[in-house]
């Protein structure tokens, strides 16, 4: 088995998290594609705007509109006894010991994301545990990544050749959906009965499902 990790707030999640999943899934042939909600972020101490159970609801309707269901919601990062900090590397642990030998894991992650890795924990153990897929999403300023900044990266970390080869790149994406302008526009839109064609990156079922909890509403 090919597996994809996805992690992230999903604040919400929206079609440029789905469309990240399948072409990850479609260009590294992954069997399955975890998505997976943190319920606390150590790099985000701001924390979401939606609870953990209203994220991880949504991810499963998000699931629910997966291409031959190949994603899957996981509570793998739920909160934990005091809520402290989820660390990737704690989670690739605990998920590898769960899967055979032979399984390969994949970190599906954003580009801006990846380039913190000196400041997550472990980031050596990180690259050991799986193979790293950095994601490149379109920005509604028509900017993109920039594969130097990622090559300087890996000279910061004094990465050895091996490491470098379990990092790919993966740019073929046009959903510049932001999930940061979503909930701003769903603010706005809160007192609208008919959704603004910006709210187009949301399924019918997840802005169903924010409208029946009040989400994002302020």
């Amino acid at each position: 088995m090919r597996i994809g990790y996805f992690g992230g707030s999903f604040d919400p999640p929206h079609s440029g998290h789905l469309a990240v999943a399948h072409t990850a899934a479609a260009a590294f042939q992954l069997d399955t594609v975890l998505l997976v909600p943190t319920s606390h972020q150590p790099l985000k101490p701001e924390g979401p705007a939606a609870a953990y159970a209203d994220r991880l609801a949504m991810v499963e309707l998000l699931c629910a509109e997966s291409e031959g269901r190949r994603c899957i919601a996981s509570a793998l990062e739920a909160p934990l006894p005091g809520n402290p900090p989820h660390y990737t590397v704690d989670t690739l642990e605990q998920l590898r010991s769960t899967l055979a030998a032979a399984d390969q894991l994949f970190v599906i992650a954003g580009a801006d994301a990846f380039l913190q890795l000196p400041a997550w924990r472990a980031p050596h153990r990180l690259l050991a545990l799986a193979e790293w897929i950095v994601v490149s999403r379109p920005r509604r300023d028509g900017s993109g990544f920039d594969p130097a900044r990622l090559r300087a990266l890996m000279e910061t970390l004094a990465l050895a050749p091996a490491e470098r080869e379990r990092i790919h790149l993966l740019t073929a994406l046009d959903d510049p959906t932001s999930a940061t302008a979503l909930r701003r526009q769903l603010a706005a839109a809160a007192s609208s009965a008919t959704p603004p064609a910006e709210l187009a990156g949301l399924p019918e079922s997840i802005l169903t499902y924010i409208r029946a909890h009040h989400l994002y509403s302020q």
